[in-house]
């Protein structure tokens, strides 16, 4: 059969045409957090948070039903028709307080295990280190938290997600739990010898990882569609290491698998460097519009693009901003050249391959080789220990510079390392991701490095950037995770040079913590890294104290820098051995006395 060339270039044209509008449909199909039409998507979310009843965007999505999710929409169906679609601020306050209510849907909750004395505080040899670590050590059932059973019976009528056990919350505004900042509250709990409780927010994460397939940033629905840095089997690390538990890692080691794979399967892109393609990790969620507990906040960033598809896309590079935990940074933001800007609707967050991402990763799938060879499944070990050492190479490969002695992120449209100082530039050092038998080589480099980009005249802290854009993952704001990251990178190099910085700053950072606290008698979310003491500012909400962070990495340098138990446990490799030795020591002393 004969067709003329004409009708094969009208149907190539028809065809054309018509796959352009499904993919531009496809595109342009909102892709919600969740599936709740109350909390996460639909009319009755977006006219409460457009017309800015409350400052903070969040409170909103934190107020429970007093209904069931279908009443609630259907009041709202009838109080739209009643107002015939153009209700005013006090029509909605007043529907707002007709079908939601402000109520804690948790009740405060001492951990059974907490000790005001706990036994690291006896191996502190300075007298005011003492003092502010028992201080630190009180806190903890201040943020103690579980969930009310009115909540697991019905949880439908709210945001928050149920969890079966008790746990500790960053504090402020952040009322639930939050993923990563997990890892640093877990630290200090097993340094103040509360492994029960550090257990129970492990077991509260396996339950997400089997109820969600992964962990969300934090526990509420809102949340479920991006998660934050992947930090969970290092925090399983922390308790095994202190309590061995086979057990507990024979019944879920499984789960640990399943959460890195979701990284693997859903956060992974390929990324080329000098002609070779590697694999690695970024944060982008899918999800493309604004986030619930931003929304007015999202809605005014994005506004300035004109088209739906443009505007979708800024809402995903927000998002993945928030899954990185820096939301939000120079670090994501781009001018004309790609270099840093501080004008936030440049936000392009899965643009960059993260250096400090990539380290975790490695790290876990190390660990998780560790823990599968514990247990004899020697196919799931070799299977993570292969990705491990890819990952490490990869890392070497793409993020390291071995001029500047440092690794950088990578930005995988320009193909090339951003070269700019973050304080996440160190954390291949704290994950150890790098060849062990050089690491006073990298710890020495590293210095260099830190004296070269004049880090070491911050008196406050390490500063996370040196651009000031505003926004609070920048100058001139000190975060607690990353002093961590370089304070204990440098450290565990051995170099003298780097061990120096490192004792440095953890005493510059413990005083400022010391100072602010003396002060306010509070800790605090973050700190200023120019002005010692003074708490850190910028970003979308007032700075937040408690603070469950702040407190796990206090602790954690007093313990490393300040405790004749740190030096013990040194020599002997494994923390859960020194509290033995320590303990009985303190007992000789006791009957010798």
């Amino acid at each position: 059969m004969k067709v003329s060339l004409s009708l094969i270039v009208t149907l190539t044209m028809v065809l054309h045409i018509s796959s352009e509008r499904i993919y531009s449909r496809k595109r342009r199909q909102a892709i919600q957090s969740c599936d709740s039409l109350v909390f996460c998507q639909g009319n009755l979310l977006d006219t409460i948070q457009k017309a800015r009843i409350y400052a903070d965007s969040k409170t909103f999505v934190d107020l429970s039903q007093i209904n069931s999710e279908e009443v609630t929409l259907k009041n709202f169906e009838n109080f739209m028709a009643s107002t015939n679609n153009k209700p005013s601020k006090s029509n909605i306050t007043k529907f707002i307080k007709a079908n939601f209510k402000s109520e804690s849907e948790m009740e405060d909750w001492t951990p059974p295990d907490y000790k005001p004395n706990p036994p690291f505080l006896k191996s502190i040899y300075h007298s005011a280190m003492y003092f502010f670590a028992k201080d630190v050590v009180s806190l903890w059932p201040k943020l103690g938290r579980r969930i009310k059973k009115s909540v697991k019976d019905d949880p439908s009528r709210y945001s928050l997600i149920p969890v079966p056990e008790g746990f500790i919350i960053p504090g402020g505004r952040f009322r639930e739990i939050y993923y990563w900042d997990s890892y640093w509250i877990i630290k200090g709990l097993i340094i103040s010898d509360m492994h029960d409780t550090a257990k129970g927010m492990l077991d509260n994460f396996i339950h997400l990882i089997k109820t969600h397939g992964m962990i969300p940033n934090g526990s509420r629905v809102y949340y479920l569609n991006r998660s934050q840095p992947p930090l969970f089997t290092m925090m399983v690390d922390l308790y095994i290491s202190s309590r061995p538990d086979t057990k507990w890692l024979i019944a879920n080691v499984e789960h640990l698998d399943t959460e890195l794979m979701f990284w693997i399967n859903e956060r992974t892109i390929p990324v080329t460097k000098d002609g070779v393609e590697y694999k690695l990790a970024h944060y982008g969620p899918q999800s493309n519009t604004p986030r619930p507990e931003s929304y007015n906040e999202d809605l005014i960033t994005c506004a300035t693009f004109p088209s739906d598809d443009e505007k979708a896309s800024c809402y995903i590079a927000l998002k993945a901003g928030a899954e990185s935990g820096w939301d939000f940074s120079s670090r994501w933001l781009f001018d004309r050249d790609g270099k840093t800007s501080s004008n936030l609707t440049s936000i392009d967050t899965k643009r960059i391959a993260p250096v400090d991402l990539n380290a975790f990763l490695y790290k876990s799938f190390s660990l998780l080789s560790e823990y599968y060879g514990g247990l004899g499944n020697t196919g799931k070990e070799a299977e993570w220990a292969e990705r491990a050492k890819t990952w490490r190479d990869t890392i070497e490969a793409v993020f390291y510079d071995k001029d500047d002695g440092i690794w950088y992120d990578y930005d995988t449209k320009l193909n090339r390392n951003r070269k700019v100082f973050f304080a996440s530039n160190f954390a291949p050092l704290w994950a150890q991701a790098y060849d062990l038998k050089k690491k006073s080589e990298y710890g020495k480099k590293a210095a260099e490095y830190m004296k070269a980009e004049s880090i070491d005249t911050y008196l406050g802290g390490i500063p996370t950037s040196v651009e000031q854009s505003g926004e609070q993952w920048d100058l001139p704001n000190g975060w607690p995770p990353l002093q961590e990251f370089v304070v204990l990178g440098l450290h565990m190099t051995e170099h003298p040079e780097a061990q120096k910085i490192a004792r440095t700053f953890a005493n510059r950072w413990i005083s400022a913590n010391m100072k602010g606290y003396q002060r306010d008698n509070a800790m605090y979310e973050k700190y200023d890294a120019v002005e010692p003491g003074v708490y850190g500012g910028g970003g979308e909400y007032e700075v937040q104290l408690g603070f469950g962070w702040t407190n796990g990495v206090a602790l954690s340098f007093i313990h490393t820098f300040y405790s004749s138990a740190h030096s013990i446990s040194k020599a002997l490799l494994k923390p859960y051995i020194y509290f033995g030795l320590i303990s009985l020591i303190m007992y000789i002393s006791n009957v010798l006395r």
